[in-house]
């Protein structure tokens, strides 16, 4: 397990960090329990966010006198200047502790910028000058947007889902931020459930020395897993290869990340999960998948009114009604038995 420095800001963490937003479906003994296991296996950097409701509060009881051995970053959604110093204030009191090492603009879907008109990037300098945050970030899901962020000079760390099925795109931005000094985070290294083999996933990121990936933790036996990579780090076999390139060759072409950029949706339907529901049930098998509550949600498809408000705020570019149409053909042939899943 290697070293990663995120760009200009000097932080250097080993290359597995956790990713804070699965704990808040966990009791706090239990997340506090799965926060505390992390750091003594060697994870060092934590990453949650306003909007992962008691997220933060958790990490805050976890960590409370221990702050100095752990770098946090959290994110706000805010769109304007009082919500962003709200927001900062209530992550701090969460967090209990007085700076952010690194605050990010949460999913944005524009590149902040002094003098735009917003007073979003002024909210940061000024907390950075106060002392409340060190490091300015940002998120994002359209690539576009990433690569303005990347290339301005603004921001000192980009998180951007990049996964082993990530394409031409994404492998540029983790590039371009390599070559603009900028920390690449990666988030959904398991492109939201759909990659089921660690080490394949692990052994990708190894081969981005800039890269520093945040594992999503819900469970202890989860954590171990990748807690067990930072002694015994996967590396790019010929085996796990053609691994890859098979599971590039099964998903290329279209179809749902899962990211949510497309939600909500005005009739309710759950697009991030009812839109790649066929790879769900065959790459992460569960009886849940076809339980009553997702067979309602399911249902839900045939009221879509093809506003297409999904397909022009995907990142992809992905005809989802479509799609949407598609996997819920799928799963009833599933539900009648016609068709046969893991």
């Amino acid at each position: 397990m290697k070293d990663i420095v995120l760009g200009s800001t000097g932080i250097t963490v080993k290359q597995n960090a956790f990713g804070a937003l699965p704990i808040q479906r966990d009791d706090t003994d239990t997340a506090i329990r799965i926060l505390r296991r992390a750091y003594e296996g060697g994870m060092t950097y934590f990453d949650t966010a306003r909007a992962y409701s008691d997220s933060e509060e958790k990490m805050g009881i976890a960590f409370e006198g221990m702050r100095d051995k752990i770098f946090i970053a959290t994110k706000t959604q805010a769109t304007d200047p009082d919500k962003f110093r709200s927001d900062l204030e209530t992550s701090l009191k969460m967090l209990r502790t007085d700076y952010i090492d690194v605050y990010q603009f949460h999913c944005v879907n524009r590149c902040y910028a002094p003098g735009d008109g917003t007073g979003m990037y002024e909210c940061m300098l000024e907390a950075k000058q106060q002392g409340k945050i060190r490091h300015i970030g940002i998120t994002a899901h359209k690539i576009e947007t990433a690569y303005e962020a990347a290339k301005s000079g603004l921001y000192e760390t980009m998180q951007f889902p990049f996964s082993y099925l990530s394409g031409e795109k994404e492998i540029k931005l983790v590039n371009m931020c390599k070559e603009c000094n900028v920390g690449f985070i990666a988030m959904k290294g398991l492109a939201g459930g759909l990659i089921t083999r660690s080490d394949a996933a692990m052994a990708f990121m190894t081969e981005y020395d800039n890269v520093l990936p945040i594992w999503g933790v819900q469970h202890m036996n989860e954590l171990e897993e990748w807690l067990s990579y930072m002694q015994t780090t996967p590396s790019m076999s010929g085996e796990l290869k053609s691994y890859i390139e098979k599971e590039r060759e099964e998903l290329s072409g279209d179809f749902c990340r899962g990211c949510g950029y497309c939600m909500p949706c005005p009739v309710g339907i759950k697009i991030n999960n009812c839109a790649r529901m066929s790879l769900l049930l065959r790459r992460a098998p569960s009886a849940a998948w076809l339980n009553d509550e997702w067979q309602q949600n399911m249902a839900r498809i045939d009221d879509c009114i093809n506003c297409r408000q999904c397909t022009a705020k995907c990142p992809y570019e992905l005809s989802t009604p479509e799609l949407l149409k598609k996997n819920l053909a799928d799963y009833r042939k599933v539900l009648a038995g016609e068709v046969s899943v893991g």
